[in-house]
């Protein structure tokens, strides 16, 4: 699966979702969107999972690499 990557944690927190959905957006079916970000995302995956149908929210997956750095992987369908 092609994942194109997102660093949030320098993003002021008000510019962070609409800049998601854009490069979202961006991704063809069967890509990621991989997030780089200072928290744990879990508002942000129930906001796809409610408001975006091509969000594939079973095959969401997010691991902690450090205190305060999490990459989310948010797939396409």
């Amino acid at each position: 699966m092609a994942a194109k990557t997102l660093d949030l944690r320098e993003v002021p927190p008000p510019e962070r979702h609409p800049k998601i959905h854009d490069a979202f957006e961006e991704l063809d079916s069967g890509e990621a969107l991989e997030l780089v970000n200072d928290h744990e995302p879990k508002p942000l995956f129930y906001e796809m999972q409610a408001e975006v149908d091509s969000f594939d929210a079973d095959a969401y997956e997010v691991e902690q690499r450090g205190p305060s750095e999490f990459v989310a992987k948010l797939p396409k369908a």
